[in-house]
């Protein structure tokens, strides 16, 4: 990583619920918490937690020099506000197989 940056991910006893206009999008006792040098702190929740079936895959990748190739997905009225990354970089492996959601209310 580079000097002055860091990531950490770690569990948290934290239960979350991921909701949208009321809706449960994702709910977990599992999930990750991952914070980032400049970013927000961030939820990340196991794939088995997540209502996938209210996602609509989206053919919109992004690449992160520290934690790698995420791919997206979309809820309704919010395009690509889901995202994970299938093949994380080993200092954040502990990520994969879980999503993430932007502009969400998490609970």
């Amino acid at each position: 990583m580079t000097t002055g940056h860091r990531i950490t991910v770690e569990p948290t006893d934290r239960h979350v619920r991921v909701t949208r206009e009321g809706q449960v999008l994702a709910e977990s006792d599992e999930a990750l918490l991952l914070k980032e040098t400049g970013c927000p702190d961030r939820y990340y929740l196991p794939a088995l937690d997540v209502r996938v079936d209210l996602l609509t895959p989206s053919r919109t990748t992004t690449h992160c020099p520290f934690k790698g190739d995420a791919v997206y997905w979309s809820l309704p009225d919010a395009p690509d506000s889901v995202w994970a990354y299938p093949d994380p970089k080993e200092e954040v492996q502990a990520i994969k197989d879980h999503l993430c959601f932007y502009d969400v209310e998490v609970s």
